[in-house]
This record gives C-alpha cells, structure tokens and sequence, in this order.
C-alpha cells in the first residue's frame, strides 16, 4: 500500500509541475476530457476501511483514527492537483495568475483561515504574504510557532476579481465562497487541527454562516465540525487601527487559543499590548 501511494503521490507532483510549466507558457485552459474530471474530483481515501473521506458532521474523523501521514499527504496533494485546475468560477480562473491552496504543516494543531487571496498572494501562489500577512506571521511567532508549524488557508483559493480597478480588494461573494468552501473543508477535514483561528468577519461568514459583527464575534469559541474556532480580527483591520487597545483584544484572543492547545503562557505573554 506504502509504494502504491507513493507512486500516487509523484505522478501528482509531477501532474502539478506540468501544469506550472505550461502556465508560464501562456497557456490559461487546458482541455480535459469529462471522465478524467470525475476521477479528479474522487480524493484519496483517508481510511481504508470506510473507504471515502468524512464529508459532513455526522462523520467526522476520530482523532484516534487519524490516518497515516502518508495517506494525509497523498490526499493533499490530491486536492492541491484538483484545486490547481478548477474552473468553477470562470471569472476568477480567468484573472487570476495563481490558485492560492494553502500553506504550513498538513499536521498542525492550529489553523488559520483568512477571505481570499489578495494582490501580493495571487502573485505569489502563498497566502498571506503582503503586509497583512507579515503582521500575521510576527503574531504566530509571538505565539510561540513558527509559520511553517501552523497551516494558513483561506475561504477562496483565487483572488476575487476586479474589474476596472486598478488597486484593491473586494469581498468574496456569497456565491463563490459556497463554490469554493469545499476545499476548504477537505482540507480541515485532512489537517484535523486542534484549533481554528477565523480571521476577520468574512472568514466566520463562509464557515459559520454568521453576519453578525465581527466585533461581537471575536473573543469567543465557536465549534465547527467538532473544532473550537476562535473569530477574530483579520490582521488587515489592525493595519488600519493601530490602538494598543485593538491590538490587545487580538491578543487576548490568541492566548485564549494558546490555552485551548494546553501550551504554556509566558508572563510576558500575558502582559502584550497592556498599557504600562
């Protein structure tokens, strides 16, 4: 089984290097036959004896029943080849330059989930990686992680598109985050953190389904599919205010977390963003 998946895994790898390859040819579409759609869109089983992936709550993966990492990797790469080709949103396929899956350790305890890629990240293939992603990534560190030790993902895998504006972002429709929230959920259902951080008020709409304030939101743990979920702000919002006070409530959220993960917290950690 161990070879067969490894197999499985490098003609995937090299299924997404081919394709890499012809995007930087200039080549936007490439024609597959329907059949080969089907078979794309079945992912690798996580447990062999059930034979398919948890796909709704009244299935959900025991923790003792985690599949081997090998299996968990095959299967990312899996829905990584499958992201790297969807053209369900024709508009979005057609802008974008990058399908922006996601980033970090596929067996982190803790998950971020942003709203869509913007500029930078489309760019660049990696979420979060403009300044709202560099502050995210000073909190993580702050957090006691590293980038690399957590997994990063958003509700959308393109940037929306914009036409006629030269500069800017705008929020994902309700109609694209439904299309694309499947991956998503692929993924958590794959990574199965122990904790999931929302960032900002668009990302507890795509997974919640709540419309409500993200100010009323943040500082308290939702679940979803059996995970806790801390709402919060997304970093962007502390870009634009810079109170010692938002910047604490933040905080005050990411220690909550910290202590959901039963990690230790520092004094110095508990005094962050307080006034002096």
């Amino acid at each position: 089984m161990g070879g067969m998946t490894n197999d499985y895994t490098r003609v995937l790898e090299a299924t997404e290097r081919h394709l890499q390859t012809l995007k930087a040819g200039g080549i936007r579409f490439v024609p597959v036959e329907s059949e080969t759609l089907r078979q794309l869109q079945q992912a690798l089983p996580l447990n062999t004896e059930k034979g398919r992936p948890p796909s709704d709550k009244s299935d959900l993966p025991d923790p003792s029943d985690k599949p081997a990492p090998e299996n968990t990797e095959a299967a990312m790469a899996a829905l990584r080849a499958r992201a790297a080709v969807c053209v369900k949103c024709p508009h979005l396929a057609a802008s974008r330059k990058n399908v922006v899956f996601g980033v970090g350790d596929i067996h982190a305890v803790l998950m971020f989930v942003g709203e869509a890629p913007g500029a930078d990240e489309d760019r660049q293939g990696e979420p979060f990686v403009g300044p709202a992603g560099q502050l995210l990534t000073r909190i993580i560190k702050t957090m006691g992680f590293s980038r690399e030790q957590v997994y990063i993902a958003n509700i959308l895998k393109c940037r929306p598109d914009t036409p006629g504006q030269r500069a800017g972002n705008r929020k994902p429709t309700a109609a694209e985050m439904q299309t694309c929230l499947p991956y998503l959920l692929e993924q958590i259902d794959l990574i199965q953190p122990k904790v999931i951080v929302a960032l900002g008020a668009t990302a507890v709409e795509g997974l919640l389904g709540k419309t409500e304030p993200i100010g009323k939101l943040r500082g308290r743990f939702q679940v979803f599919r059996g995970i806790p979920l801390m709402p919060t702000f997304h970093p962007s919002y502390l870009l634009r205010n810079q109170a010692l006070a938002e910047k604490r409530k933040v905080w005050e959220d990411m220690l909550q977390v910290l202590e959901k993960l039963a990690l230790p917290v520092t004094t110095k950690q508990r005094g962050y963003f307080l006034k002096a």
